[in-house]
């Protein structure tokens, strides 16, 4: 375990080694335009009842959880030395947890925080991942079931004619009872947490 400073703000993260590989032990937190804190300027679903959360509750959020980021700030949002992981490169970390744990402790639970979830993991690695919910065009929701983080993956599978590009990417979803990370594709607008890989 480990530190980096940014020196971009200042902000202190916790850093650790899981194989050959440098990850943040903390989800980012630089402000940039294209990031939001979860509730901010926009209404959060609690239970499919929606509510606006107050600035501390906001500010609380971004403390603990990070700040979240549409796919295409994500891409430029780690600090110099630093990059958004490849699809492949949150495989590796995935594969090497479930390598070097038993049947009854894969990747989901190793991966996660102790606490922050509603079924706690076991953090066995330090990567510490929490469950910081997401945004979707219209909310903020799954504080406290989800984690999802985006890769520099993108994916063909939804298409922005206008732009003549891809309009999705892949991003590593972990949750309260699922037994290992998984992939899914979204579109690039949504909101996700962002976790940076040493280069």
């Amino acid at each position: 375990m480990g530190t980096f400073t940014d020196s971009r703000d200042g902000t202190v993260y916790k850093t650790v080694k899981i194989g050959n590989q440098v990850w943040m032990a903390e989800n980012l937190a630089y402000e940039i335009e294209g990031s939001k804190c979860y509730g901010e300027g926009d209404k959060v679903d609690v239970g499919n009842k929606f509510k606006d959360l107050s600035d501390a509750e906001i500010q609380a959020n971004c403390k603990k959880y990070g700040r979240l980021y549409d796919w295409e700030t994500a891409i430029k949002a780690c600090p110099p030395g630093w990059h958004l992981p490849s699809k492949e490169e949150w495989q590796k970390l995935v594969d090497f947890a479930n390598t070097n744990k038993n049947a009854n402790n894969r990747a989901n639970r190793c991966l996660k925080s102790k606490g922050g979830w509603e079924i706690g993991g076991t953090d066995d690695f330090g990567f510490t991942a929490l469950s910081g919910g997401y945004k979707t065009d219209n909310e903020f929701c799954k504080i406290g079931e989800y984690g999802r983080w985006w890769s520099s993956s993108e994916c063909d599978s939804l298409w922005d004619s206008t732009k003549n590009e891809s309009a999705c990417a892949y991003y590593c979803s972990i949750k309260n009872n699922g037994e290992n990370p998984y992939w899914n594709q979204e579109y690039k607008r949504f909101l996700f947490s962002v976790r940076c890989i040493k280069d």
